[in-house]
């Protein structure tokens, strides 16, 4: 199988995580495409292949070569998003794009323009992969997976290439931010490892959000509301209130690069009790730390008012900025941007505007940098994925095996 044959085939399953759920893998069928993939790992030679009750596939590459090297680790997450369904998935290959509309579902009327996603035009000429409108793709990230596999097999099918061990590992349940928290750092057994779970081709990052969710429960009174005067507190009018004390300028939608943000995902309630949930953004600590205590200011303003009690907060923490666990250590990533250039990739060194499972494996005491895997708009109909970045995301990978060894 090729690269691209094997991506399309990963798409097949369905994977969506749950967040809801309280188990690992959140979800059966996650399971299922795990142990699709150990049987095709140990058709393909690998070995110490392991997969455990959680979840968490496993495996060695071994070392081709006497020389003391490293061992170095792969890592890609078996999951999809929850945000769109990823049952049914039909992918099909608009060859030679030619920078026009492409017509997903001519039925629904669903187009994948370059006037929406202008990064469309960045790939004129090139295979792209893209749905029938109706699912998510799935590159984020079974393009990952298909790439380190495909590695792999190149390495064995180019014995010529020297290279240490690798360990690749495949968990599920990234998108509901719980990949890391069952993996194993000590049994996977690395110096290092790099997740291919980045966009576009070139993308390497070391950098992300610090990330905290904050949930408002705001609890009311509720009064008949003829003789309500004096009375009443309407909890759902509390949470508006409490909602207008935020900066309106501090959004997803008006911020990017390095400037962080509170979004607002979801608000529910009825005159007795309102529950709105934030997720809190930032790439520097301190200011990461700043917008928590904001929170608990605004809380104390609408306590004051209406009373004390009347707002809670429960505050997580639920990841941390990579960076200053990758500093130390930064020939992890003067490797990756070598192989880049070695594989004709123009590496985009960028901070990731979201999390990654290296994020936590990193303080877990596992260096994991990110890398492109190819996909882009992930998590809704109009992902797409070109067939030349996902061929040259595989070819990084070789080379970073190869350079580690020289």
């Amino acid at each position: 199988m090729t690269v691209i044959e094997r991506f399309l085939k990963y798409v097949s399953f369905d994977t969506q995580s749950d967040e809801n759920s309280g188990v690992t893998p959140s979800t059966p069928k996650q399971m299922v495409f795990a142990q699709y993939l150990k049987s095709e790992l140990e058709q393909l030679g690998f070995q110490e292949i392991s997969l455990d009750e959680n979840g968490y596939l496993f495996a060695t590459w071994p070392a081709n070569t006497d020389k003391p090297v490293p061992a170095i680790g792969f890592i890609a997450h078996m999951d999809t998003s929850p945000d769109m369904t990823g049952a049914g998935v039909t992918p099909r290959i608009v060859y030679g794009y030619d920078g026009s509309d492409i017509i997903l579902c001519e039925e629904d009327n669903i187009i994948l323009s370059p006037q929406q996603f202008p990064e469309l035009l960045d790939h004129k000429g090139e295979d792209l992969i893209v749905t029938n409108g109706k699912t998510l793709l799935g590159a984020d990230d079974k393009a990952g997976i298909a790439e380190i596999i495909s590695a792999m097999v190149y390495l064995k099918e180019h014995p010529e290439i020297k290279h240490g061990k690798i360990r690749v590992g495949f968990n599920p349940d990234e998108e509901i931010g719980l990949g890391a928290h069952k993996f194993d750092v000590e049994r996977f057994g690395c110096e290092w490892a790099y997740t291919m779970d980045g966009g576009e081709v070139g993308e390497l990052e070391f950098e992300n959000f610090n990330a905290a969710s904050a949930k408002v429960i705001i609890k009311g009174r509720n009064v008949h509301p003829g003789y309500a005067k004096d009375k009443m507190i309407n909890s759902l009018r509390v949470a508006n209130e409490f909602v207008a004390l935020l900066p309106t300028d501090e959004v997803p939608e008006c911020t990017d690069g390095y400037q962080g943000f509170y979004h607002l995902i979801g608000m529910t309630g009825e005159v007795e009790q309102t529950v709105i949930s934030y997720i809190i953004r930032d790439h520097d600590r301190a200011k990461f730390e700043a917008r928590k205590e904001n929170m608990k200011k605004w809380v104390e303003i609408i306590n004051k008012k209406y009373g004390e009690g009347t707002v809670t907060l429960e505050l997580k923490d639920q990841y941390y900025n990579m960076r200053e666990k990758i500093e130390p250590v930064m020939h992890i990533i003067d490797i990756a941007f070598k192989a880049m250039e070695e594989a004709d990739v123009t590496p985009k060194v960028k901070a990731i505007r979201g999390g990654t499972d290296g994020a936590q494996l990193s303080f877990k005491g596992l260096p994991c940098p990110n890398i492109f895997a190819g996909g882009l708009n992930f998590h809704g109909r109009y992902e797409f994925a070109p067939i030349q970045s996902i061929e040259k995301a595989m070819k990084v990978v070789v080379k970073i095996a190869e350079l580690v060894a020289r």
